[in-house]
């Protein structure tokens, strides 16, 4: 039985493109035998019986999880599940997760999702799934036990930065719709959110343009891009949206140890605002395909990025389907952005820093003014002043904005280089 395993093994390395000189040297089939060696006695000895199937599996994910946070092995049930989510529908939580110190932690909640509605945030460690512990699992089986069927609760335990002591999450699993891309007006300026990046945002970021352009008539004076909590996706996807708003230049590149893994994607004539200014949103919840656009439309200058520093994932995952047998997850290269930086483990770092707060107005209506004054002097000009009374954009905010810090910056941002652009260039 030993024998046939080992032998069976080394097929599957050798089929997945393993160098065969390396295969076959004395010292891989050394390994081999020990990892025969060891299956077997598991197989017999252990006190309870499991599958071959179930052993193979797990030495398969340890392996790779061994690896990094991101490599896994994805059996035929998880293969198809991943392949739905890239689609943009799916059932569970509506969570991005990631595995640290042996337990899940949260890079992001999806809007509009149980788990956003709930109050997840990112950087929260689930440490118990219905009161059982995390540290344990594998992420793979972590994610299994948080999905289910329709309508069904699950309770989270989870260890929050600031929180006293445990926090307890109960979540109802739903199906769980993205829609990727979201727009308004802000005034004059377009807001879009970009809640991930899958197989619709190319097509759906170009609508929600179009809408805006189409109903500010020419108006448009600018665009909010907002990637906060986008946890990422397709690297096609960062690549269009990033080609969206640049004209020329490289978009990312990669880079890994096999020269196939190298590549340059570079954008093409073309922006889909002709120029306007443009603030993206980022924050710790903004991860890998975000930061690919970030990165890219701040190297090339062609946009402002505000906020607190991004989450980090700076290294691409290549899908190997394995035939009748799922697939796996394999890091295989690093992403840098136009300028050589790589953002694995360091992030995107905004041009200007606003961290999330709370802001309330302070009634000032009781302090006197010069037409308070008794015996004061008239104005014989008039009171109109070049700026028609002033305006300052705050009218135009939408209740949102009022009630988020980092986009009302952004605003006054856009706002102030209307403001010098049309006082001061021309």
């Amino acid at each position: 039985m030993r024998t046939g395993f080992v032998a069976g093994l080394t097929a599957l390395i050798l089929w997945c493109g393993v160098p065969s000189v390396y295969a076959a040297s004395s010292e891989t089939y050394r390994q081999l035998n020990l990892f025969g060696d060891v299956f077997e006695r598991v197989r017999t000895d252990y006190v309870e019986g499991l599958g071959d199937e179930e052993l193979i599996e797990a030495a398969i994910n340890g392996m790779l999880t061994s690896l990094d946070p991101h490599s896994s092995y994805l059996n035929a049930k998880n293969f198809e599940d991943m392949q739905i989510q890239t689609k943009g529908k799916f059932g569970g939580l509506g969570i991005e997760v990631t595995m640290e110190n042996g337990l899940v932690k949260v890079v992001s909640p999806i809007d509009d999702t149980p788990a956003f509605e709930a109050g997840i945030q990112p950087g929260d460690l689930i440490t118990h799934l219905d009161g059982d512990p995390v540290l344990g699992l594998t992420l793979g089986q972590a994610v299994d036990r948080m999905r289910g069927p329709v309508g069904t609760d699950i309770q989270l335990g989870i260890r929050r930065e600031g929180a006293e002591g445990p926090v307890e999450v109960t979540i109802t699993r739903a199906i769980i719709k993205i829609r990727s891309v979201r727009s308004r007006l802000e005034g004059n300026i377009g807001y879009l959110r970009i809640t991930s990046f899958n197989e619709q945002t190319d097509r759906a970021l170009k609508r929600e343009v179009q809408k805006i352009k189409r109903d500010l008539a020419g108006k448009l004076e600018g665009l909010i891009l907002d990637l906060r909590n986008n946890p990422g996706g397709l690297l096609d996807q960062a690549v269009a949206v990033s080609d969206a708003f640049l004209q020329k230049g490289e978009i990312v590149s990669t880079r890994g140890r096999r020269g196939d893994s190298t590549q340059r994607f570079n954008a093409r004539p073309g922006d889909l605002v002709d120029d306007l200014p443009i603030v993206v949103l980022i924050n710790g919840g903004s991860a890998s395909a975000s930061e690919i656009v970030a990165g890219a439309l701040q190297d090339h200058r062609r946009a402002i990025v505000l906020g607190t520093k991004s989450f980090g994932k700076g290294s691409v995952q290549t899908i190997i389907p394995l035939s009748g047998h799922g697939a796996i997850r394999l890091t295989t290269a690093r992403y840098y952005t136009p300028s050589g930086r790589s953002i694995q483990a360091s992030g995107i770092e905004p041009d200007i820093i606003v961290e999330p707060a709370r802001i309330e107005k302070i009634d000032v209506s009781s302090r006197r003014r010069e037409s308070d004054l008794r015996n004061r002097l008239e104005n014989s000009v008039g009171n109109t002043s070049p700026s028609e009374g002033g305006k300052d954009g705050e009218s135009d905010r939408s209740e949102a904005a009022g009630k988020d810090y980092q986009l009302a910056r952004a605003l006054d941002l856009l706002h102030g280089l209307n403001l010098f652009r049309d006082k001061v260039l021309n």
